[in-house]
C-alpha cells in the first residue's frame, strides 16, 4: 500500500537479531519492530527460548516478529507459546489458510523479482491471494530467503502500489541501508522499511551506529513525504 502525503510515518523493523545489545541499539534508536529468524539454515536463526530471553526487558510499544520459512505447524505454535510475538512473518511458499491458522496477525513476504514474480502484474495477482495478510512485505529474490543485501527493481511494484482497493500495508524490504532508504522511502512512502544486512557489521552482528543511521535516513525522509 503506497500511503500518502501527509498521511502517516514510514515505520523500522530491524530483522534478523540475535545479540542483547544490539536489541538494546534498536530500541534505544527508535525502531518500531524487531524481527528474529526462526529458519535453521539461516546465518541469524536463534531459537525460541534465547529470542524470549533477548526481548524480556524490551520497552513498550516495540513490536516483534518472529520469520519462518515453510515451517511445521508445531514450530510456530512453539514459537508462539515461548515469544509471544505480535507479528508472525512467512518467508517461504506457505499458503494463505496456514498463515491464518495460528490466530496471530501477519506479515506476506514476497520475494520479487523470482519466479511468478517477475512482472507488475504476476506480483499483484499474486498479492491478493494473501488478502488478510496484516501487511505485504517485499523483498529480493535469493536462494537465502533474504538477508543478502540485494536489491529489487521497485517498478515491479507497480501495479500493488496504484491499485485502489488492492493492497495491503507495504513493508518495504531487500538491500536496504543508510544511503539508499531516503530515496526509497520518498519515492514509495511504504507503510514500513524491512533491514537487517544493511545495518550489520557480518551476519547476525548488528552495527550501532549503522542502526542509528538507517534510523535517522528513514524517519528524515518519512517527514518529507509528508510536507
Amino acid at each position: 500500500m503506497r500511503t500518502s502525503p501527509h498521511s502517516t510515518r514510514t515505520r523500522i523493523k530491524i530483522c534478523g537479531l540475535t545479540r542483547a545489545q544490539d536489541v538494546h541499539a534498536c530500541a534505544q534508536s527508535g525502531a518500531d519492530a524487531l524481527g528474529f529468524v526462526f529458519y535453521p539454515p539461516s546465518k541469524r536463526f536463534v531459537s525460541a527460548a534465547h529470542a524470549a530471553e533477548l526481548c524480556a526487558d524490551l520497552p513498550a510499544f516495540i513490536s516483534t516478529v518472529a520469520l519462518f520459512v515453510n515451517p511445521e505447524p508445531q514450530t510456530v505454535k512453539e514459537v508462539i507459546h515461548t515469544l509471544r510475538p505480535s507479528l508472525l512473518q512467512f518467508h517461504g511458499d506457505e499458503e494463505p489458510s496456514f498463515c491464518a491458522s495460528f490466530g496471530v496477525p501477519y506479515l506476506k513476504a514476497f520475494r520479487v523479482g523470482g519466479p511468478g514474480l517477475d512482472t507488475p502484474a504476476n506480483v499483484a495477482q499474486t498479492c491478493k491471494v494473501f488478502s488478510h495478510a496484516a501487511g505485504w512485505l517485499f523483498d529480493s529474490y535469493t536462494p537465502a530467503f533474504g538477508g543478502s543485501g540485494q536489491g529489487f527493481d521497485h517498478a515491479l511494484l507497480s501495479e500493488v502500489t496504484s491499485a485502489a482497493g488492492l493492497s495491503r500495508p507495504m513493508v518495504l524490504s531487500g538491500g536496504l541501508n543508510a544511503q539508499n532508504a531516503t530515496a526509497a522511502v520518498r519515492a514509495l512512502a511504504p507503510w514500513a522499511v524491512d533491514v537487517s544486512s544493511g545495518v550489520e557489521d557480518s551476519p547476525g552482528v548488528k552495527s550501532n551506529k549503522k542502526i542509528y543511521e538507517f534510523v535517522q535516513a528513514v524517519k528524515q525522509a518519512s517527514v518529507e513525504t509528508r510536507l
